[in-house]
């Protein structure tokens, strides 16, 4: 009798356990909020297309040392969920900008210094509190979805109230948008591929190097 009560106690147990895991799994809820995450570390299916570590695009000069995508661990878990939700339509997410340095933002400065384009480093950008992300749809085979210009477009179709458009594109858009804001982003209304994570005002501009941010997620405190 006694015997079967510990193996009943035993299987409870592990069963909780189990159920514990699956509704809150590692890294989930253990994160400080306010920590810079590489977004690899906590959804590696998430696509990469870092435009800034590479010439390919609009100042044709690669600014960043590395192809990363840093983020909040708040925004990068948002993230996160919708990545997943997209994938039970199978489709996913393509990054092209996430945290930037403002050491970043100044050299961006320099090289076009027109609040049209860039944010003024003297008054920093949401990019610059790890709290902004920039992206794209793709297919299951990791192919983008036509979208109503490439990143970093500043003409007229590249707001989100353009309509003439294919059909397909404005679907793809308005895919993108719903699923971005369903996890709690808010959607830039003159770039369509620019989302700033909820209560980004609350956090400080960063100068962090991404050398200095670790691969991995740690539930280190790092202040706001």
């Amino acid at each position: 009798m006694q015997v079967s009560r510990i193996q009943f106690l035993f299987t409870f147990v592990v069963a909780l356990t189990i159920a514990l895991f699956l509704h809150n799994p590692v890294g989930a809820v253990q994160l400080n909020p306010t920590v810079l995450v590489d977004i690899r570390s906590i959804n590696p299916r998430i696509a990469l297309d870092i435009r800034y570590a590479t010439t390919n695009n609009f100042v044709k000069q690669k600014l960043y040392p590395e192809a990363r995508c840093i983020l909040r661990a708040a925004a990068a878990q948002q993230l996160s969920q919708v990545q997943t939700a997209l994938e039970a339509q199978g489709l996913g997410l393509k990054v092209y900008d996430c945290y930037r340095p403002l050491a970043i933002q100044r050299a961006l400065w320099a090289i076009k210094p027109d609040d049209r384009f860039v944010a003024n480093p003297a008054y920093g950008s949401r990019h610059n509190r790890g709290m902004a992300v920039d992206l794209t749809l793709v297919d299951r085979a990791g192919n983008e979805l036509p979208m109503p210009t490439g990143f970093d477009d500043f003409s007229d179709r590249a707001s989100r109230s353009y309509k003439n458009l294919p059909a397909n594109v404005l679907k793809n858009r308005q895919t993108l948008e719903d699923a971005m804001v369903k996890a709690g982003f808010i959607p830039l209304s003159t770039e369509w591929w620019h989302f700033d994570a909820k209560g980004w005002q609350n956090y400080a501009i960063r100068d962090i190097p991404f050398s200095t941010i670790p691969s991995t997620a740690l539930n280190n405190s790092t202040a706001k």
